[in-house]
């Protein structure tokens, strides 16, 4: 049975849908980069322990070689210590997820407000349009700086 073009077209686009939900419910609980540019932060506890509280960030983008040192700078100007980072590349993207904590004694609604500044801070740094001196064609020559997300610096006391 052969099949015209407009039916072969509609099978390619149908079966281009399956393995594109299948490929989404695989990578359901990995970090994996996605063709959508996200931001999610989340207030992770209660700030009971301590008068620490863990806030949860997720941001998705283009990948760009000062995307990571923008990020560090960001926390850091917050004051806030990155106690985990998961990050992938995959296609010219990126994903990190972040695991950072605030310090001090916040209520609930301080800990929105805090959560919504960092939101705020996190999508600055994602509306960045990539100067060109950091622009990938300038880069080929060029090795990328290496960074820590984590601040060797600080001692918890």
């Amino acid at each position: 049975m052969q099949l015209d073009k407009a039916s072969l077209l509609a099978e390619v686009i149908k079966r281009v849908k399956e393995l594109k939900k299948h490929a989404t419910q695989v990578s359901k609980g990995h970090v994996v980069p996605t063709d959508v540019d996200e931001l999610i932060v989340e207030p992770e506890g209660d700030g009971t322990d301590g008068g620490i509280f863990s806030i949860k960030a997720s941001l998705c983008c283009e990948d760009r070689p000062e995307l990571l040192f923008d990020l560090k700078q960001t926390l850091q100007a917050l004051h806030l210590k990155t106690v985990s980072a998961e990050i992938s590349t995959l296609g010219g993207r990126i994903k990190n997820v972040l695991e950072i904590t605030h310090e001090g004694n916040a209520n609930e609604i301080e800990q929105r407000v805090i959560a919504s500044s960092i939101h705020q801070s996190l999508k600055a740094v994602l509306d960045r349009v990539a100067s060109p001196e950091f622009s990938p064609r300038t880069m080929l020559s060029n090795k990328r700086r290496r960074i820590s997300l984590f601040d060797s610096s600080c001692s918890s006391s």
